[in-house]
């Protein structure tokens, strides 16, 4: 979200951001924001200069009205009572007027906030030019991708040749998009998790949090944009709750409305959580596999910080993700998400991909993003400088691993050609020592 100002100022700067998104619909907002921008200020100093003048009218009867009790002219006392009565008629008349023009200011106020909520946020000049993720662009690639010589199944097949999986059970429970993992699948997922939170406490020093698994409406028009939150959220029949999905909502919805002092940043925090998404959309849910799916667990960092740190520790984050994939000897790519792929809160995006042996390709498994100062202004999070001053400051998300999608690329790096599943020395210690699953099956 941007400050109305700047769009005041520069309305060129901002069609043309739009234009480099390929959202050129909302070019005509930018003028209607102007405008009603205009009209809600000349509002308010109406609304001012009508407040002063029912203040000077009502201070004014203040002594007409000590002079009216000592008078005992009635020629005078009818002057008198003539003056304070039009004084009356006239606060009267100006409180009419002030309510018309209040309720005039809140319907501008509205669609104001309506149109800002939909204007995306100014990208990097980094930022790849294009229309949709058919033009994200590689920068670099991290570990040899491997197409070993023997046939990998499918992730679900490899799942249950070690009895981890049952999709079948899940879908007579909850549906399409569920599943059961059991026993030593089941362990793996949760010894990514905990290798990835320790990585995150121990290496890079996080915070660890376990934020709410809900929120409300108010925190979701804050974190996410709109079309984002219905694809994406689950809401709670009659209730102002909706379940996360992801923890980077809930985490940077922790500061709302607060002043923090500079001091306190960089809050760097890791999060462990569910997520619940809907899935909508053209890509649906996978029907046999893990990869998209309505419920899955996640390990996240979040950075709050100053403005013109944001950049440094955006590079970090996507950094570690490699660190932590290939720590498991898994190869990945860093993508960099053209301006059509970024959501209209993000300054700049990339995902980190992992090497599918299978698939001869690779796929997401992380996306690391600095949304600037979008997310803070739209929560009202501010900082309070040493100066006194008040700013803004920028918030930063990245996935550090996201199991079961991030165990498709684990097993079909690992899998050798008996079928057994070899664990790399970091993950040992979480799963009893092991160093090979063996099927079962």
């Amino acid at each position: 979200m941007l400050d109305i100002k700047f769009v005041r100022d520069n309305p060129d700067a901002v069609k043309e951001n739009i234009k480099k998104k390929f959202q050129d619909a909302k070019l005509p907002l930018v003028d209607e924001v102007i405008e009603k921008d205009a009209k809600y200020r000349a509002c308010l100093k109406e609304v001012e200069a009508l407040k002063a003048a029912r203040n000077k009218l009502s201070k004014a009867n203040g002594p007409l009205f000590g002079q009216l009790k000592k008078c005992t002219d009635e020629a005078q006392k009818a002057q008198l009572q003539a003056q304070i009565d039009a004084n009356n008629a006239a606060v009267k008349a100006d409180a009419d007027k002030m309510a018309e023009l209040e309720a005039e200011e809140a319907k501008l106020a509205d669609r104001i906030q309506e149109i800002m909520y939909t204007i995306p946020q100014m990208i990097d000049p980094s930022v790849p030019i294009g229309p949709d993720d058919s033009h994200n662009v590689e920068v670099q690639r991290f570990g040899e991708p491997v197409v070993p010589d023997f046939e990998i199944p499918h992730h679900v097949d490899i799942m249950q040749s070690f009895d981890g999986i049952d999709k079948d059970s899940a879908g007579r429970v909850a549906g399409m998009g569920f599943y059961y993992l059991l026993g030593d699948i089941a362990r793996l997922h949760e010894a990514v998790l905990a290798y990835a939170r320790d990585f995150m406490i121990d290496e890079k020093h996080f915070t660890y949090v376990i934020p709410p698994f809900m929120m409300h409406g108010s925190v979701v028009k804050g974190v996410m944009s709109f079309p984002e939150m219905e694809a994406m959220m689950y809401k709670i029949e009659g209730e102002d709750l909706y379940l996360i999905g992801t923890s980077e909502h809930s985490m940077v919805g922790r500061f709302i409305g607060e002043i923090l002092p500079e001091s306190s940043l960089p809050q760097t925090l890791t999060s462990y959580s569910p997520c619940f998404r809907k899935e909508k959309g053209s890509h649906g849910i996978e029907e046999r596999g893990v990869y998209r799916i309505h419920q899955f667990e996640k390990q996240e960092m979040i950075v709050v910080c100053k403005p013109e740190d944001s950049m440094d520790w955006y590079n970090r984050m996507w950094k570690w993700s490699v660190e932590l994939f290939r720590s498991m000897d898994i190869p990945v790519r860093q993508l960099e998400c053209c301006s059509g792929d970024l959501a209209d809160l993000k300054v700049k995006s990339c995902d980190i991909e992992a090497w599918s042996p299978r698939q001869k390709k690779y796929f997401e498994v992380c996306s690391c993003s600095n949304l600037g100062d979008a997310q803070a202004r739209r929560l009202k999070i501010r900082v309070k400088g040493e100066d006194g001053k008040m700013y803004l400051p920028h918030t930063l998300n990245n996935t550090v691993v996201a199991p079961p999608r991030m165990l498709i690329a684990f097993l079909e790096n690992n899998l050798q050609a008996d079928g057994s599943v070899l664990i790399p020395k970091v993950l040992q210690p979480y799963m009893g020592g092991k160093a090979v699953l063996i099927p079962k099956k």
